[in-house]
């Protein structure tokens, strides 16, 4: 599938009705979702077992399943969302298990990990746990940070590293009081990890 054909898929769906700070519930955007994915795909990632950690709506979760992921696994501890992302994975023909858990709670293995944890802008070090499931669970993950992260995730990460990153824009609506602006696009960091054995 193409990355344009997958990201018209991701535009369909539902995001957060009634996001929580707290949890700093900020929907992926589509254009960025299906272009990590796309990577993702082509570097033979998505051919096997995947998570979604903090998965929310489940638009990372259902991409990956759409580009031929053969089991995918959600994780939320909001059961709203949780609630969308099923409706959404109804709504775009893919079987997908979304179960309710703390990320800390995780356990099992599976290929890849994509996510895209909270930044930390409300409470800092937020990514840390779900960056520690991630090691222990996966062998390869995709994951979403802000920019400037780098000399962090590489300290926090090892022994795994990261084998490619880039930056990229993350438009961001106004959906909370403290927004000033109708919309405003922060960047930043893609990295794919490899967990060393």
């Amino acid at each position: 599938m193409k990355q344009r054909k997958l990201e018209m898929l991701l535009e369909e769906i539902e995001g957060f009705s009634d996001p929580e700070l707290e949890l700093e519930q900020y929907q992926t955007p589509s254009l960025l979702a299906a272009e990590i994915l796309h990577f993702a795909y082509m570097q033979g990632d998505l051919d096997d077992s995947v998570q979604d950690l903090g998965c929310g709506t489940g638009i990372l979760a259902i991409g990956a399943k759409l580009l031929g992921a053969r089991k995918v696994v959600g994780y939320d501890m909001d059961p709203k969302a949780l609630e969308i992302a099923n409706i959404n994975a109804i709504k775009l023909g893919v079987e997908i298990d979304f179960v309710f858990s703390d990320i800390a709670d995780i356990e099992g293995h599976v290929k890849t990990t994509v996510m895209n944890p909270p930044f930390g802008a409300r409470v800092k070090g937020r990514d840390r746990p779900f960056l520690s499931s991630a090691l222990r669970t996966s062998e390869v993950i995709y994951s979403i940070h802000n920019r400037g992260s780098l000399a962090f995730i590489q300290k926090f990460i090892k022994p795994a590293i990261i084998t490619h990153s880039y930056v990229a824009k993350f438009p961001i609506k106004r959906i909370f009081d403290f927004h000033k602006k109708e919309r405003e696009v922060i960047e930043v960091e893609i990295y794919r990890i490899t967990v060393s054995e």
